[in-house]
């Protein structure tokens, strides 16, 4: 009986012992080549990251208004349409246009009080938006140029790594076919997406990073008929030009009316200037209609030069009739230097522009 008793006793004491052994072992890292343990297999079974949500954006331009390019803005009235899956999201509510102008004159709509549950399974969102959008002009084409009237958009929560804006291949962006606007042809509009990052966090310490955000732009493109600015345009300058190179028709000895004809010329080309630019914004380059106008001085100042020159000698009887001869011949190449000046500079200026 005791041997039996001193049997059990050390089998019972050799448990414990054994149970740590155990423990002991399965705590030490996998050998090279060993296989691997559960929790590795759990790791390595566990899913990847989830994507980001894609949330479908369409847009229907309803009507174009007030077209300012003095103040660098214009009105757009349009509807904005989501479509989306993840349940936590509502892109309706949480997308922001980001170049808005005098936000306080805006109107904002929701159609829906709540997202509207898809056949699909998405759920669907539409807004109506009317306001004031900014955008900087290009005006180193004007009178020829072709602006884009752009509506950006991004979502004011998401970041890129959690929501992103797909288009919509279905609807798209569409135009209203009976939009008009004053003074412009309308053209076909597009739509563009692309990841905007910031160079700041906005003071959030709890991103160490900026993030990037998923930016939508919808840009309608807008010309000036070409016809019709040319005539309104280039016509009255090209009168006063015509006008100031009758001082070379005018003979000699009439000093007086040949310079006060020129002067006549002068000012009226300034104020047909100021009156053209008053719609315009200041801009530090020139626009090519100041280039035509330049060239227009320059004709009426070598003009006036011309009449200058030859005061002199306009009273003697020999002498005048050699200047008016000349003064023609003046007046030809003049004329013809400056149409071809004008050709140049508008041929330079599209050509530069990438038109």
């Amino acid at each position: 009986m005791q041997p039996i008793l001193r049997h059990l006793s050390a089998a019972l004491l050799a448990l414990p012992l054994a149970i740590f052994a155990c423990g002991d072992a399965s705590s030490d890292p996998a050998q090279p080549g060993s296989p691997p343990s559960a929790v590795t297999e759990a790791i390595a079974a566990s899913p990847a990251p989830d994507k980001p949500a894609e949330v479908i954006v369409g847009a229907y331009i309803n009507d174009i208004q007030e077209l300012d390019f003095k103040a660098n803005n214009y009105v757009v009235d349009l509807y904005v349409w989501f479509r989306w899956r993840a349940p936590d999201l509502d892109p309706s509510k949480t997308m922001e246009f980001m170049n808005r102008y005098a936000s306080d004159d805006n109107v904002r709509e929701t159609l829906y009080d709540a997202p509207k549950a898809m056949p699909d399974g998405s759920l669907y969102s539409i807004i109506r938006y009317q306001g004031r959008f900014s955008t900087k002009f290009p005006l180193e084409k004007y009178p020829f140029d072709t602006q884009l009237l752009k509506v950006v958009m991004e979502d004011s929560v998401s970041a890129a790594n959690k929501q992103v804006y797909v288009p919509d291949t279905d609807g798209g962006i569409n135009l209203n076919p009976q939009i008009t606007l004053p003074g412009f042809k309308v053209g076909k509009p597009t739509m563009q997406i692309a990841s905007n990052a910031y160079p700041t966090n906005f003071g959030d310490v709890s991103e160490p990073e900026a993030d990037a955000y998923s930016r939508l732009a919808l840009s309608i493109p807008v010309t000036r008929p070409i016809v019709a600015m040319s005539i309104k345009t280039f016509v009255p300058i090209m009168l006063i030009v015509v006008c100031a190179a009758l001082v070379f028709f005018v003979r000699p000895r009439y000093i007086e009316g040949r310079i006060g004809l020129g002067i006549t010329a002068l000012l009226t080309l300034v104020a047909l200037q100021l009156a053209s630019g008053a719609s315009l914004p200041d801009v530090d380059y020139l626009m090519m209609l100041d280039k035509i106008y330049l060239l227009a001085y320059l004709f009426i100042i070598i003009a006036l030069a011309r009449v200058v020159a030859t005061s002199w000698h306009s009273d003697e009887a020999h002498a005048e009739r050699t200047i008016s001869r000349t003064d023609r011949v003046w007046a030809v190449a003049l004329l013809a230097t400056y149409f071809a000046a004008n050709i140049a500079v508008a041929w330079s200026t599209l050509a530069w522009t990438g038109s």
